[in-house]
């Protein structure tokens, strides 16, 4: 069979906010469907953040600490193979609808080139059909072709149909459910979609060539505004409390870090128009942000909807490779804080739903194993028959997919958050600290956390007692032997995990032996 391949990612979707995760107020019908035909990763989890990051992990294979794409901005290094350069060598056209946002390797281009003055570059080996940028100029030009006038600054488009509000009121946008940025992006794959199937043969899917289409959705990443029905869908006061501190003072005395971090969220990151600083909000606002973010994950649940059925109407959706999933998570909220950043579980911890139309036999499941961002591009590459890099840090999900288990799997969830500001230098002569110190390595198991700070104290939280980590017992004299365990334990994840290319090489008399049979 032919296997196309559809890899959806949105931004900023928390793991918990879905109903197959067991949430108690967000409603993703489309998705709980989907799950139901597919295999659902209930402890997935990404590798870095914010999105560069993030995405550098997933589109590679390899970890932080070897991709080396720290910041937003930071160059992906042009040596690193990308999971759209390995489809490509498999006879695959990877195809983007969104961004990648991963920045140019300064030395494979000259001059003056305009990649050098965004981070928002292409992923290589990615095809681009729709670009969209931070500016969002595709889809605002989109929604001037169906009639909206746009204001002036365009992106005021994201201000209410009544004008700024600050606090955040929920009051919905001033386009309409068919016009969000999502229903943009979805129009333009299926518009594509027709087009391949129209194909001549040589080049259709009836010619044995199927595609392979990447969807980068935007939401429910900031700034905070849908419109309706999903602006009223969720009532702010319904939901848990937030979790971790009480104030914002609390939350900071944690660590110099989230000191820090407290400080400098700008209510300007999350909704448009608002002025001054996130702390400043009060719980009641907190909620109606959180009540929004709940209905632009239902958004998106709408549209993955309209994708699945359309897959199913061309009679694709048997020979489609489908894998739903996230950059990184949002705090939304919790432990004081919004945004994808430090080591809490809810800035890391993401949906994954993978769905391979030749293995019935797992559909359904849901899987419980820890699993991570890096494999999804061995898994990927699995699928479809492509080689796959034996130096990923990335193993293939296939045994999961199969309904089995595979004979060796991590035990953990590891990720790793860099805070340096190259060009301000903001961060570091906050925390008095040098460009390199600034760095976070996780390892999280099913009953402990170790948070390791290059150049700051640990933390150490134990999540059979304390699930919600609000106590860091790193300095607990009881704790001593376990905070040594996990930080050896780590010591030795890290040590694996090196960049390993060559090290499996070695130059002989024969000749080079590769004791990975690459």
């Amino acid at each position: 069979m032919s296997l196309n391949v559809l890899l959806i990612t949105a931004d900023q979707w928390r793991g918990d906010c879905l109903g197959i995760a067991g949430h108690p107020v967000v409603r993703t019908p489309n998705i709980d469907a989907l799950a139901q035909e597919a295999v659902y990763f209930s402890r997935h989890y990404c590798q870095a953040a914010p999105c560069a990051p993030a995405r550098a992990c997933l589109y590679t294979g390899l970890y932080q600490m070897t991709n080396r794409v720290v910041r937003n901005g930071t160059p992906l290094d042009a040596r690193h193979d990308t999971i759209a350069l390995a489809a490509r060598r498999a006879g695959y056209d990877p195809t983007l609808f969104g961004y990648t946002d991963q920045s140019v390797d300064p030395r494979t281009v000259t001059g003056d080139d305009p990649w050098l003055r965004t981070y928002e570059g292409i992923l290589p080996g990615m095809s681009v059909r729709v670009r969209v940028p931070e500016d969002h100029g595709p889809w605002l030009s989109w929604l001037a072709s169906r009639g909206h006038e746009l204001p002036d600054p365009p992106q005021d488009m994201w201000l209410p149909v009544d004008g700024p509000a600050d606090p955040p009121t929920g009051r919905p946008a001033r386009y309409s459910a068919e016009e969000t940025e999502t229903a943009f992006l979805v129009d333009e794959f299926l518009r594509w979609l027709g087009e391949v199937e129209s194909a001549p043969p040589a080049r259709a899917k009836a010619g044995g060539r199927p595609w392979f289409a990447h969807l980068s959705f935007i939401r429910p990443h900031p700034p905070f505004i849908v419109p309706e029905p999903y602006a009223s869908m969720y009532d702010p006061t319904d939901g848990p409390g937030f979790l971790g501190a009480a104030t914002p003072d609390d939350a900071a005395g944690l660590h110099p870090f989230l000191g820090y971090a407290v400080e400098q969220q700008d209510k300007s990151h999350f909704v448009w128009g608002a002025t001054g600083r996130v702390r400043d909000w009060d719980e009641s606002v907190r909620r109606q942000m959180r009540a929004t973010y709940w209905g632009m994950v239902s958004e998106v649940d709408a549209q993955i909807g309209r994708i699945v059925a359309e897959l199913k109407a061309r009679g694709e959706w048997d020979n489609t490779l489908v894998v739903l999933t996230a950059d990184h998570g949002e705090m939304m909220g919790d432990h004081q804080l919004f945004s994808k950043l430090g080591f809490y579980d809810q800035a890391y911890h993401i949906p994954l739903i993978v769905r391979d139309p030749r293995k019935g036999e797992g559909h359904g499941r849901t899987v419980e194993a820890f699993t991570e961002s890096v494999d999804i591009m061995p898994t990927v590459l699995e699928a479809i028959g492509a080689t796959c890099p034996p130096w990923l840090d990335g193993a293939p999900l296939t045994a999961f997919l199969e309904g089995s288990v595979p004979a060796e799997w991590r035990d953990a969830a590891h990720w790793e958050y860099d805070f340096r500001e190259v060009a301000t230098g903001e961060a570091q002569a906050a925390l008095g600290l040098s460009l390199d110190a600034c760095s976070v390595s996780v390892i999280r198991d099913a009953d402990v956390k170790y948070v390791h700070f290059a150049g700051l104290p640990p933390l150490l939280f134990d999540l059979a007692a304390d699930p919600h980590e609000t106590r860091n017992v790193a300095d607990d004299p009881s704790y001593a032997s376990l905070r040594l365990h996990y930080a050896e334990k780590m010591l030795s994840w890290r040590a694996r995990h090196l960049d390993r290319r060559l090290t499996g090489i070695e130059l002989t008399e024969d000749g080079p032996v590769d004791a990975r049979g690459a």
